[in-house]
């Protein structure tokens, strides 16, 4: 969506394993509209302007809210050393499977990509910690939000770019958790726990 004040506009994904990613790029935007990126690309490369088909339709995912709160400063260096394990972990499990049993691709990717990868504790205000989940690393990493390894201190830090150029930060807005790195964010909603009862013993009121 555009941001009239800035003359800035926000471009949202949902990438394939649940995580909302969004960069910020300079211009007005055409208001809330979803089309497809591939398209988005083609007409953009084409230099015939105007926006491909829209598809508002098909976008069935709620964005965090716009106020966050930042919880802490994680270095680019310690995220990317997160990703390439996982990634290896990944490789090794393909190739030798997991304590000498082969298991499915799908099944070992879903394993790691809701692994834990890192915990981190608000100290102001002290509040309960903060769970991130590998598929957050992956998230900010694959879709280049952390540039190249190694550059964390030549990035040029955008808006929203932790402090520090390389920095990424930490943030929450409700149930979502966020990593804001150099060249955009990416975020995901913590999942509420449903309680699935037989509707013979709980009927409907």
């Amino acid at each position: 969506g555009p941001d009239a004040a800035g003359g800035r506009t926000a471009l949202w994904a949902r990438l394939p394993w649940g995580v909302l990613a969004v960069r910020t790029v300079a211009g007005p935007g055409c208001g809330d509209v979803t089309v497809a990126a591939g398209e988005l690309l083609d007409t953009l490369s084409s230099g015939v302007g105007g926006l491909p088909v829209r598809r508002d339709a098909q976008w069935r995912w709620p964005l965090p809210p716009p106020a966050s709160r930042s919880v802490e400063l994680l270095p680019a260096g310690e995220l990317w050393r997160i990703a390439e394990a996982a990634a290896g972990t990944l490789r090794e499990a393909a190739a030798h499977g997991v304590a000498g049993r082969a298991v499915g691709q799908r099944v070992l990717r879903d394993a790691l990509l809701d692994h834990v990868a890192v915990v981190v504790t608000p100290d102001d205000p002290p509040g309960a910690p903060v769970e991130i989940a590998q598929r957050l690393v992956q998230g900010l990493v694959r879709m280049g939000f952390l540039g190249r390894p190694g550059d964390g201190d030549t990035a040029a830090a955008g808006p929203g770019a932790g402090a520090g150029g390389g920095d990424v930060q930490v943030r929450t807005a409700g149930r979502w958790v966020g990593l804001v790195g150099p060249y955009g964010a990416v975020w995901s909603q913590k999942v509420v726990d449903l309680a699935v009862m037989p509707l013979g013993t709980h009927p409907k009121v």
